[in-house]
């Protein structure tokens, strides 16, 4: 018999863009369809930072508890759960795409920075136990939502594809994952300690677009015949880059948007993405198949998201880092400290 607490320690947003604060709230009780989970870490994405601004048009639950990359142990499941068992490894990720009616954690319902969080029983991610939790939980959405987007991509191995934003939580996440499917990586970001990492990542070439004088000679000079890359991941979270890829993807290559900073537009030339036949489109996280992809190639030793830890108080701290853009990798709360 697990001992579940009355309350647990929790970081609460009461107004978005007000203060987040660090206290005890009551542990949840699952619902029929749903697992109680013992949260022991969460990865800290850009999306927790949109949902405590209010940056998009979305109806955001006040008061919050957010965070959507959980990784911990279930403690109790309701009675309709069959297929969860108590003290099953699993994960608690963002939504399913494309469905109409979506419950989003740390969005629309109460996430993964607290001790104790409920889930859908069919949606948590099966984890094996023989996998970090620490080291496994931004797979859940970071990891998820690139590797969904190489495959959106359309790219082969052997081929390049550029990376914009190659050094954040995302971007390191997606160099390795597109190493891993056999792709040339060119990176595209800036500051000496993401170039570093891009490097230590196995990435091939890294451009630093604050250094660069001309971004978009420099990016087709640094693929093959200088005719730019088969792709491009846009995971970079400002909206500059968005009005760029389309001059340096290469003919007939594929631009894919992952990031969503505020208020923001993509922009394209008509005439050369119709003469060039460029194709531009969306990605959004990952089902339940690009799941247990996404987390097959991480159980291989293929995927080692570079983190760092720390404890769920010091949740505001990250979001400062993220906001000034200084983060290289990818922060995670541990739920305990």
């Amino acid at each position: 018999m697990v001992n579940i607490p009355k309350d647990q320690m929790a970081q609460v947003i009461t107004k978005t863009g007000g203060p987040i604060e660090f206290k005890r709230i009551p542990v949840p009780k699952p619902a029929s369809d749903e697992v109680l989970v013992n949260v022991k870490f969460s990865g800290v994405c850009h999306t927790d930072l949109h949902a405590w601004m209010g940056d998009w048009p979305l109806d955001t639950k006040m008061p919050l508890v957010g965070g959507h990359e959980g990784a911990g142990v279930v403690v109790s499941r309701g009675e309709l759960v069959k297929d969860v068992q108590i003290g099953e490894h699993v994960g608690i990720k963002a939504d399913e795409p494309l469905c109409s009616k979506a419950t989003m954690s740390g969005y629309t319902v109460d996430g993964t920075f607290q001790q104790y969080a409920v889930a859908k029983a069919a949606h948590v991610a099966h984890l094996d136990k023989s996998i970090p939790l620490d080291k496994v939980a931004p797979i859940l959405c970071a990891g998820i939502t690139v590797y969904k987007g190489l495959k959106e991509s359309g790219a082969r191995p052997g081929q390049t594809v550029a990376i914009v934003g190659a050094g954040g939580g995302l971007g390191s996440v997606a160099v390795q994952y597109a190493k891993a499917m056999g792709l040339e990586v060119l990176g595209i970001d800036t500051g000496d300690e993401k170039k570093k990492l891009f490097k230590k990542l196995g990435g091939t070439t890294f451009i630093d677009f604050a250094q660069s004088k001309d971004l978009i000679k420099d990016v087709k000079a640094a693929t093959h015949n200088n005719e730019g890359p088969h792709a491009v991941l846009l995971v970079a979270a400002n909206e500059k880059p968005f009005q760029q890829i389309t001059e340096y993807v290469r003919s007939r290559g594929t631009v894919v948007a992952m990031g969503l900073p505020a208020d923001a537009y993509l922009k394209a030339p008509v005439f050369g993405s119709v003469i060039r036949m460029v194709t531009i489109k969306g990605s959004y996280v990952g089902n339940r198949r690009d799941t247990a992809e996404a987390l097959e190639f991480f159980q291989r030793g293929l995927i080692e998201c570079p983190i760092k830890i720390v404890g769920l108080s010091e949740l505001p701290m990250v979001y400062e880092k993220m906001k000034a853009g200084a983060i290289a990798g990818r922060y995670v709360v541990d739920t305990s400290k």
